[in-house]
Protein backbone atom coordinates (compact mmCIF):
# COMPACT_ATOMS: atom_id res chain seq x y z
CA UNK A 1 0.00 0.00 0.00
CA UNK A 2 2.81 2.44 0.84
CA UNK A 3 4.56 2.24 -2.54
CA UNK A 4 1.29 2.82 -4.25
CA UNK A 5 0.62 5.85 -2.04
CA UNK A 6 4.01 7.20 -2.69
CA UNK A 7 3.68 6.77 -6.47
CA UNK A 8 0.30 8.45 -6.48
CA UNK A 9 1.60 11.32 -4.37
CA UNK A 10 4.65 11.70 -6.59
CA UNK A 11 2.54 11.84 -9.70
CA UNK A 12 0.42 14.61 -8.20
CA UNK A 13 3.50 16.56 -7.18
CA UNK A 14 5.02 16.19 -10.61
CA UNK A 15 1.78 17.24 -12.23
CA UNK A 16 1.55 20.31 -9.98
CA UNK A 17 5.22 21.13 -10.54
CA UNK A 18 4.77 20.85 -14.27
CA UNK A 19 1.84 23.25 -14.20
CA UNK A 20 3.72 25.73 -11.97
CA UNK A 21 6.86 25.48 -14.08
CA UNK A 22 4.89 26.28 -17.21
CA UNK A 23 3.37 29.35 -15.63
CA UNK A 24 6.72 30.56 -14.21
CA UNK A 25 8.46 30.08 -17.55
CA UNK A 26 5.80 32.04 -19.35
CA UNK A 27 6.02 34.88 -16.83
CA UNK A 28 9.83 34.82 -17.02
CA UNK A 29 9.79 35.27 -20.75
CA UNK A 30 7.43 38.23 -20.38
CA UNK A 31 9.66 39.81 -17.77
CA UNK A 32 12.76 39.32 -19.94
CA UNK A 33 11.14 40.86 -22.99
CA UNK A 34 9.87 43.81 -20.88
CA UNK A 35 13.36 44.46 -19.46
CA UNK A 36 14.89 44.34 -22.92
CA UNK A 37 12.33 46.80 -24.32
CA UNK A 38 12.85 49.20 -21.40
CA UNK A 39 16.63 48.95 -21.78
CA UNK A 40 16.51 49.64 -25.50
CA UNK A 41 14.08 52.55 -25.05
CA UNK A 42 16.28 54.01 -22.29
CA UNK A 43 19.36 53.68 -24.50
CA UNK A 44 17.66 55.54 -27.33
CA UNK A 45 16.62 58.38 -24.98
CA UNK A 46 20.12 58.50 -23.48
CA UNK A 47 21.79 58.76 -26.87
CA UNK A 48 19.37 61.47 -27.93
CA UNK A 49 19.93 63.48 -24.77
CA UNK A 50 23.67 63.00 -25.03
CA UNK A 51 23.60 64.40 -28.58
CA UNK A 52 21.67 67.46 -27.48
CA UNK A 53 23.95 68.05 -24.50
CA UNK A 54 27.05 67.60 -26.65
CA UNK A 55 25.75 70.03 -29.22
CA UNK A 56 24.87 72.53 -26.44
CA UNK A 57 28.28 72.34 -24.79
CA UNK A 58 30.04 72.60 -28.16
CA UNK A 59 28.00 75.68 -29.05
CA UNK A 60 28.74 77.24 -25.65
CA UNK A 61 32.44 76.48 -26.03
CA UNK A 62 32.48 78.10 -29.47
CA UNK A 63 30.68 81.10 -28.02
CA UNK A 64 33.23 81.78 -25.30
CA UNK A 65 36.30 80.25 -26.97
CA UNK A 66 35.90 80.77 -30.75
CA UNK A 67 38.78 78.66 -32.02
CA UNK A 68 38.15 78.59 -35.76
CA UNK A 69 37.28 82.26 -36.30
CA UNK A 70 39.98 83.46 -33.93
CA UNK A 71 42.87 81.66 -35.57
CA UNK A 72 41.68 82.42 -39.10
CA UNK A 73 41.61 86.15 -38.32
CA UNK A 74 44.88 86.50 -36.41
CA UNK A 75 47.21 84.06 -38.10
CA UNK A 76 46.13 84.58 -41.68
CA UNK A 77 48.59 86.58 -43.81
CA UNK A 78 45.79 88.59 -45.42
CA UNK A 79 44.61 90.04 -42.12
CA UNK A 80 48.19 90.82 -41.13
CA UNK A 81 49.12 92.75 -44.26
CA UNK A 82 45.76 94.52 -44.69
CA UNK A 83 43.48 94.59 -41.61
CA UNK A 84 39.83 94.76 -42.60
CA UNK A 85 38.60 95.65 -39.12
CA UNK A 86 39.63 99.11 -37.88
CA UNK A 87 37.74 98.94 -34.59
CA UNK A 88 40.60 97.34 -32.63
CA UNK A 89 41.18 97.46 -28.87
CA UNK A 90 44.84 98.52 -28.92
CA UNK A 91 46.09 101.41 -26.81
CA UNK A 92 48.18 104.11 -28.49
CA UNK A 93 51.34 102.55 -27.08
CA UNK A 94 50.43 99.15 -28.48
CA UNK A 95 49.29 100.65 -31.79
CA UNK A 96 52.49 102.67 -32.34
CA UNK A 97 54.63 99.64 -31.49
CA UNK A 98 52.72 97.49 -33.97
CA UNK A 99 52.85 100.19 -36.67
CA UNK A 100 56.61 100.67 -36.28
CA UNK A 101 57.37 97.14 -37.52
CA UNK A 102 59.40 97.14 -40.73
CA UNK A 103 60.01 93.90 -42.69
CA UNK A 104 63.66 92.95 -43.18
CA UNK A 105 62.86 90.92 -46.25
CA UNK A 106 62.71 93.13 -49.34
CA UNK A 107 60.37 90.92 -51.36
CA UNK A 108 56.69 90.84 -50.47
CA UNK A 109 54.88 87.46 -50.23
CA UNK A 110 51.92 88.99 -52.08
CA UNK A 111 51.28 91.18 -55.10
CA UNK A 112 51.75 94.65 -53.65
CA UNK A 113 50.09 97.58 -55.41
CA UNK A 114 51.15 100.89 -53.78
CA UNK A 115 48.17 102.68 -52.26
CA UNK A 116 47.59 106.22 -50.98
CA UNK A 117 46.15 106.52 -47.47
CA UNK A 118 43.69 109.42 -47.21
CA UNK A 119 43.51 110.34 -43.51
CA UNK A 120 40.68 112.64 -42.46
CA UNK A 121 41.08 114.48 -39.16
CA UNK A 122 37.60 115.83 -38.49
CA UNK A 123 35.55 117.26 -35.66
CA UNK A 124 32.46 115.40 -36.79
CA UNK A 125 30.64 115.05 -40.09
CA UNK A 126 32.18 115.26 -43.55
CA UNK A 127 29.97 117.78 -45.40
CA UNK A 128 31.99 117.41 -48.63
CA UNK A 129 31.83 113.60 -48.53
CA UNK A 130 29.82 113.24 -51.82
CA UNK A 131 32.65 115.00 -53.68
CA UNK A 132 35.22 112.62 -52.20
CA UNK A 133 33.06 109.59 -52.98
CA UNK A 134 32.94 110.70 -56.62
CA UNK A 135 36.71 111.24 -56.54
CA UNK A 136 37.36 107.68 -55.30
CA UNK A 137 34.81 105.96 -57.56
CA UNK A 138 36.28 103.27 -59.80
CA UNK A 139 39.71 103.22 -58.15
CA UNK A 140 39.24 100.50 -55.54
CA UNK A 141 42.49 98.83 -54.51
CA UNK A 142 44.56 101.98 -54.99
CA UNK A 143 43.59 103.85 -51.83
CA UNK A 144 42.62 103.49 -48.18
CA UNK A 145 40.43 105.83 -46.11
CA UNK A 146 40.83 106.58 -42.39
CA UNK A 147 38.63 108.91 -40.33
CA UNK A 148 39.49 110.27 -36.88
CA UNK A 149 36.45 112.01 -35.37
CA UNK A 150 35.49 112.96 -31.83
CA UNK A 151 34.81 109.93 -29.57
CA UNK A 152 31.20 108.82 -29.79
CA UNK A 153 30.59 110.21 -33.26
CA UNK A 154 29.44 107.67 -35.87
CA UNK A 155 29.76 108.46 -39.55
CA UNK A 156 26.49 107.47 -41.24
CA UNK A 157 27.19 106.33 -44.81
CA UNK A 158 25.96 103.50 -47.03
CA UNK A 159 27.78 100.18 -47.18
CA UNK A 160 28.92 100.99 -50.72
CA UNK A 161 30.72 104.16 -49.63
CA UNK A 162 34.56 104.07 -49.42
CA UNK A 163 34.08 105.69 -45.99
CA UNK A 164 31.98 102.81 -44.65
CA UNK A 165 33.60 101.22 -41.59
CA UNK A 166 36.71 103.41 -41.89
CA UNK A 167 36.58 105.21 -38.55
CA UNK A 168 39.50 104.47 -36.25
CA UNK A 169 39.40 104.40 -32.43
CA UNK A 170 39.75 108.05 -31.44
CA UNK A 171 40.31 110.30 -28.46
CA UNK A 172 39.38 113.88 -27.67
CA UNK A 173 41.26 116.61 -29.58
CA UNK A 174 41.85 120.18 -28.46
CA UNK A 175 43.04 122.76 -30.99
CA UNK A 176 46.65 123.85 -30.43
CA UNK A 177 47.43 121.11 -27.89
CA UNK A 178 49.51 117.95 -28.02
CA UNK A 179 46.26 115.98 -28.46
CA UNK A 180 46.08 117.24 -32.05
CA UNK A 181 49.52 115.78 -32.76
CA UNK A 182 48.42 112.56 -31.04
CA UNK A 183 45.48 112.29 -33.43
CA UNK A 184 47.76 112.75 -36.44
CA UNK A 185 50.12 110.03 -35.22
CA UNK A 186 47.13 107.79 -34.47
CA UNK A 187 45.94 108.14 -38.06
CA UNK A 188 49.42 107.41 -39.39
CA UNK A 189 49.78 104.33 -37.18
CA UNK A 190 46.44 102.85 -38.25
CA UNK A 191 47.27 103.48 -41.89
CA UNK A 192 50.69 101.84 -41.50
CA UNK A 193 49.02 98.56 -40.49
CA UNK A 194 48.16 98.14 -44.16
CA UNK A 195 51.47 97.18 -45.79
CA UNK A 196 50.26 98.32 -49.20
CA UNK A 197 49.88 101.94 -48.10
CA UNK A 198 52.90 103.79 -49.50
CA UNK A 199 51.83 107.45 -49.26
CA UNK A 200 49.99 109.19 -46.43
CA UNK A 201 48.09 112.47 -46.78
CA UNK A 202 46.43 114.33 -43.90
CA UNK A 203 43.14 116.06 -44.71
CA UNK A 204 40.32 117.83 -42.88
CA UNK A 205 36.57 117.96 -43.42
CA UNK A 206 37.09 121.24 -45.35
CA UNK A 207 39.60 119.83 -47.87
CA UNK A 208 38.86 119.03 -51.50
CA UNK A 209 40.80 117.33 -54.33
CA UNK A 210 41.57 119.66 -57.26
CA UNK A 211 42.75 116.93 -59.67
CA UNK A 212 41.29 113.52 -60.49
CA UNK A 213 42.34 110.39 -58.64
CA UNK A 214 44.68 109.02 -61.33
CA UNK A 215 46.69 112.25 -61.38
CA UNK A 216 46.93 112.37 -57.58
CA UNK A 217 47.89 108.71 -57.24
CA UNK A 218 50.59 108.77 -59.91
CA UNK A 219 51.98 112.08 -58.60
CA UNK A 220 52.40 110.71 -55.08
CA UNK A 221 53.46 107.07 -55.58
CA UNK A 222 56.09 108.12 -58.13
CA UNK A 223 57.47 110.92 -55.97
CA UNK A 224 60.93 110.59 -54.45
CA UNK A 225 60.18 113.01 -51.60
CA UNK A 226 57.63 113.81 -48.93
CA UNK A 227 55.66 117.06 -48.86
CA UNK A 228 56.00 118.60 -45.41
CA UNK A 229 56.49 122.31 -44.92
CA UNK A 230 59.61 122.97 -42.83
CA UNK A 231 60.94 126.50 -42.80
CA UNK A 232 62.45 129.14 -40.53
CA UNK A 233 59.97 131.72 -39.27
CA UNK A 234 61.83 134.41 -37.30
CA UNK A 235 58.61 136.00 -35.99
CA UNK A 236 56.87 135.42 -32.67
CA UNK A 237 54.69 132.85 -34.45
CA UNK A 238 57.75 130.78 -35.38
CA UNK A 239 61.07 130.97 -33.55
CA UNK A 240 59.30 132.94 -30.83
CA UNK A 241 57.50 129.75 -29.74
CA UNK A 242 60.74 127.92 -28.99
CA UNK A 243 61.39 127.20 -25.30
CA UNK A 244 64.96 127.08 -23.99
CA UNK A 245 64.10 124.18 -21.73
CA UNK A 246 63.97 122.00 -24.86
CA UNK A 247 67.77 122.17 -25.09
CA UNK A 248 70.00 120.23 -25.42
CA UNK A 249 67.58 117.85 -27.19
CA UNK A 250 66.36 120.60 -29.52
CA UNK A 251 68.33 123.81 -30.07
CA UNK A 252 66.91 127.12 -31.18
CA UNK A 253 68.60 126.99 -34.59
CA UNK A 254 66.93 123.62 -35.28
CA UNK A 255 63.40 124.92 -34.66
CA UNK A 256 61.15 124.82 -37.74
CA UNK A 257 57.56 125.63 -38.61
CA UNK A 258 55.19 124.14 -41.19
CA UNK A 259 51.61 123.46 -42.18
CA UNK A 260 49.82 120.76 -40.26
CA UNK A 261 48.44 119.28 -43.50
CA UNK A 262 51.31 117.05 -44.61
CA UNK A 263 51.91 114.31 -47.15
CA UNK A 264 54.67 111.77 -46.58
CA UNK A 265 56.01 108.40 -47.70
CA UNK A 266 56.05 105.21 -45.65
CA UNK A 267 59.67 105.64 -44.57
CA UNK A 268 58.95 108.98 -42.89
CA UNK A 269 55.60 107.82 -41.47
CA UNK A 270 57.27 104.93 -39.64
CA UNK A 271 59.79 107.34 -38.13
CA UNK A 272 57.05 109.65 -36.88
CA UNK A 273 55.06 106.94 -35.07
CA UNK A 274 58.09 105.09 -33.65
CA UNK A 275 59.99 108.14 -32.34
CA UNK A 276 59.63 108.78 -28.59
CA UNK A 277 62.50 111.01 -27.41
CA UNK A 278 61.59 114.26 -29.16
CA UNK A 279 57.87 113.64 -28.87
CA UNK A 280 58.36 113.49 -25.09
CA UNK A 281 60.13 116.88 -25.20
CA UNK A 282 57.22 118.42 -27.09
CA UNK A 283 54.67 116.84 -24.75
CA UNK A 284 56.46 118.25 -21.71
CA UNK A 285 57.25 121.77 -22.89
CA UNK A 286 55.22 122.63 -26.01
CA UNK A 287 51.94 123.77 -24.46
CA UNK A 288 49.00 125.34 -26.42
CA UNK A 289 50.77 128.63 -27.18
CA UNK A 290 53.55 126.58 -28.77
CA UNK A 291 51.27 124.69 -31.23
CA UNK A 292 53.07 121.31 -31.49
CA UNK A 293 51.15 120.31 -34.64
CA UNK A 294 52.89 123.16 -36.53
CA UNK A 295 56.41 122.43 -35.25
CA UNK A 296 57.02 118.82 -34.22
CA UNK A 297 57.13 117.09 -37.63
CA UNK A 298 58.75 120.10 -39.33
CA UNK A 299 61.51 120.24 -36.70
CA UNK A 300 62.04 116.49 -36.50
CA UNK A 301 62.40 116.06 -40.28
CA UNK A 302 64.79 119.01 -40.49
CA UNK A 303 66.98 117.44 -37.81
CA UNK A 304 67.09 113.84 -39.01
CA UNK A 305 65.80 113.40 -42.55
CA UNK A 306 65.96 116.70 -44.49
CA UNK A 307 67.07 115.08 -47.75
CA UNK A 308 63.78 113.18 -48.20
CA UNK A 309 61.57 116.25 -47.75
CA UNK A 310 60.56 118.82 -50.37
CA UNK A 311 59.84 121.52 -47.75
CA UNK A 312 56.52 122.35 -49.39
CA UNK A 313 52.88 121.32 -49.08
CA UNK A 314 50.59 119.85 -51.74
CA UNK A 315 47.54 121.38 -50.04
CA UNK A 316 46.67 124.91 -51.16
CA UNK A 317 45.39 127.43 -48.60
CA UNK A 318 44.83 131.20 -48.53
CA UNK A 319 46.40 133.05 -45.59
CA UNK A 320 45.84 136.51 -47.07
CA UNK A 321 43.35 137.34 -44.31
CA UNK A 322 46.30 137.45 -41.85
CA UNK A 323 44.17 135.99 -39.07
CA UNK A 324 44.57 132.88 -36.90
CA UNK A 325 42.68 130.86 -39.53
CA UNK A 326 42.88 130.81 -43.34
CA UNK A 327 40.14 132.12 -45.64
CA UNK A 328 36.92 130.13 -45.89
CA UNK A 329 35.25 129.64 -49.28
CA UNK A 330 31.52 129.04 -49.74
CA UNK A 331 28.98 128.97 -52.53
CA UNK A 332 29.59 132.58 -53.62
CA UNK A 333 33.37 132.26 -53.94
CA UNK A 334 33.54 128.86 -55.66
CA UNK A 335 33.48 128.94 -59.45
CA UNK A 336 35.44 127.47 -62.36
CA UNK A 337 37.89 130.37 -62.54
CA UNK A 338 38.77 129.99 -58.87
CA UNK A 339 39.35 126.23 -59.08
CA UNK A 340 41.42 126.58 -62.26
CA UNK A 341 43.57 129.17 -60.49
CA UNK A 342 44.35 126.67 -57.71
CA UNK A 343 45.16 123.97 -60.24
CA UNK A 344 47.54 126.17 -62.21
CA UNK A 345 48.38 129.57 -60.77
CA UNK A 346 51.37 130.25 -62.99
CA UNK A 347 54.01 128.99 -60.59
CA UNK A 348 56.26 125.94 -60.86
CA UNK A 349 57.74 123.69 -58.20
CA UNK A 350 60.39 120.99 -57.94
CA UNK A 351 59.29 117.41 -58.53
CA UNK A 352 61.90 114.63 -58.40
CA UNK A 353 64.76 115.78 -60.67
CA UNK A 354 62.70 118.30 -62.65
CA UNK A 355 59.99 120.94 -62.41
CA UNK A 356 56.23 120.82 -62.72
CA UNK A 357 53.31 123.23 -62.90
CA UNK A 358 51.23 120.90 -60.72
CA UNK A 359 52.11 122.06 -57.22
CA UNK A 360 48.83 121.55 -55.32
CA UNK A 361 46.73 118.40 -55.35
CA UNK A 362 44.30 119.48 -52.62
CA UNK A 363 42.87 122.73 -51.26
CA UNK A 364 41.18 124.12 -48.13
CA UNK A 365 39.11 125.60 -46.46
CA UNK A 366 35.74 125.01 -48.12
CA UNK A 367 32.40 125.50 -46.37
CA UNK A 368 29.51 123.00 -46.67
CA UNK A 369 27.72 125.45 -48.96
CA UNK A 370 30.51 124.95 -51.53
CA UNK A 371 29.46 121.33 -52.17
CA UNK A 372 26.84 122.03 -54.85
CA UNK A 373 29.01 124.19 -57.15
CA UNK A 374 31.93 121.80 -56.65
CA UNK A 375 29.80 118.81 -57.67
CA UNK A 376 28.56 120.71 -60.73
CA UNK A 377 32.09 121.43 -61.97
CA UNK A 378 33.95 118.31 -60.82
CA UNK A 379 33.73 116.62 -64.22
CA UNK A 380 34.35 119.68 -66.40
CA UNK A 381 37.15 121.25 -64.33
CA UNK A 382 38.68 118.54 -62.10
CA UNK A 383 37.97 115.66 -64.50
CA UNK A 384 36.22 113.26 -62.14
Amino acid sequence: MKPKFRNCSYEKDMEQFSIMSGKDGYLGVIRLVTVLVIFMFGGIIGLSLNGHFSQYFISQTELFFPTTHFFDGCLGIENFIEPKQLNHQMSDEELFWRASMVPKKAEFPFKRVPKVAFMFLTRGSLPLLPLWERFFQGHEGLFSVYVHAFPGYRLNVSETSPFYGRQIPSQGVSWGSISLLDAERRLLANALLDFSNERFVLLSESCIPVFNFSTVHQYLVNSEQSYVESYVDPSDHGRGRYLRRMAPDIWHYQWRKGSEWFEMNRHVAVKIVSETKYYAVFRKYCRPSCYPDEHYIATFLNMFDPGTNSNRSVTWVDWSTRGPHPALFGRREVNETFIRFIRNNGTSCAYNSGWTSICFLFARKFAPSALEPLMNMSQSVMNF
